[in-house]
């Protein structure tokens, strides 16, 4: 179990390792890397997800490690409540940044549009603070749509 300690409240975390234990990997290392302390959730669109996990508030991307393999092929699913890795069109592009679903999203499932994007964890505790966060008003900013007016910060993620 982890922890994303927000601007907003608590949300625990259960990594699927079995299911994506690459994604599993790669996510448990920035948090011990303590990566995440002071990102943003940057994209927040209401019945759809909230992206967060590499971007400082002023919108600045951290450096990141490389990017890994895809394994939206684990027979997981982008139901509400999952977590998954973001990425840009190519499909082993996924680094630090990672979503919540706020509703069953099919079509980002493997094999729907494209490849996929790799649910890796889902929330255990703490969906109505994701709820709170997508709740916010959105606006552009520096370049980018559906960024929150106020920052939603990532205070920390802590492991059990």
């Amino acid at each position: 179990m982890l922890t994303i300690v927000t601007s907003h409240g608590d949300i625990s975390i259960e990594l699927l390792e079995e299911a994506a234990p690459i994604s599993c990997k790669n996510f448990r290392q920035y948090v011990e890397d303590g990566f995440f302390t002071d990102t943003v959730f940057h994209r927040v669109i209401r019945n759809f997800m909230v992206q967060g996990g590499g971007m400082t508030a002023d919108l600045k991307k951290k450096d990141t490690r490389a990017p890994i393999k895809n394994e939206a092929a684990n027979g997981e699913k982008n139901l509400r409540g999952t977590l998954a890795m973001a990425r840009t069109g190519q499909v082993d592009s996924a680094t630090s940044q990672f979503f919540i679903n706020l509703r069953d999203n099919a079509f980002l499932d493997h094999g729907g549009r494209d490849y996929g994007y790799a649910v890796f964890a889902r929330v255990t505790d703490g969906m109505d603070v994701v709820d709170k966060i997508a709740s916010v008003a959105t606006g552009n900013q520096g370049g980018h749509q559906d960024v929150p007016v106020e920052p939603v910060t990532i205070v920390e993620i802590r492991g059990e």
